[in-house]
């Protein structure tokens, strides 16, 4: 196991892996108004006393994006700021998809259409899935890419617009598969 440095925190992700960042590595994304009206160098600060309150004031080594964003968002809504989270983009593993399904096709397709109703009930402007080339060489039990893999992919891609177009979704809603 390789020790954590003491001035890092490991940021658990939406999709379960974890990365570790230092207060220095955090990067705040302003959008819209915010990126007008707020200095970076204060929201910056902000976030760095929200990593020293993590890490020293509640000793602990691991904090999820979640948590981090939701105690930042209330440091500066202390400052009087009014803070507007953008919406998070839904994302899928098609090779985990690929993994649950045994597999197995017949199992997969399925699964998949479940999981794009699943995202577009959110109501995204976006829906992810990434991907896509080890799950076909996961489901055509491949390890290198073969012809075989390219019609799967074309297979994939194809079910996944057509289940897209047969869902009520919003009209700006985008898919995307990587």
């Amino acid at each position: 196991m390789i020790l954590l440095s003491s001035d890092c925190l490991l940021f658990q992700l939406a999709a379960g892996e974890s990365i570790p960042l230092s207060a220095a590595a955090i990067s705040i994304e302003l959008i819209g108004d915010a990126s007008r009206k707020l200095d970076p160098e204060f929201v910056q600060d902000a976030a760095a006393a929200v990593f020293h309150y993590f890490k020293s004031d509640l000793a602990r080594d691991t904090v999820t994006v979640g948590e981090f964003s939701q105690a930042l968002e209330n440091v500066l809504r202390g400052f009087g700021l009014t803070v507007t989270r953008a919406a998070e983009i839904p994302e899928a593993d098609l090779r985990h998809l690929a993994v649950e399904s045994g597999t197995n096709e017949l199992f997969f397709y399925p699964r998949l259409r479940d999981e794009l109703r699943a995202q577009l009930r959110q109501s995204p402007r976006q829906v992810r899935f990434c991907g896509l080339r080890s799950c076909v060489k996961q489901l055509a039990g491949s390890r290198r890419w073969s012809p075989r893999c390219e019609n799967l992919q074309e297979q994939i891609l194809a079910y996944l617009r057509q289940c897209f177009r047969a869902e009520p979704s919003q009209p700006d809603c985008l898919l995307v598969v990587e």
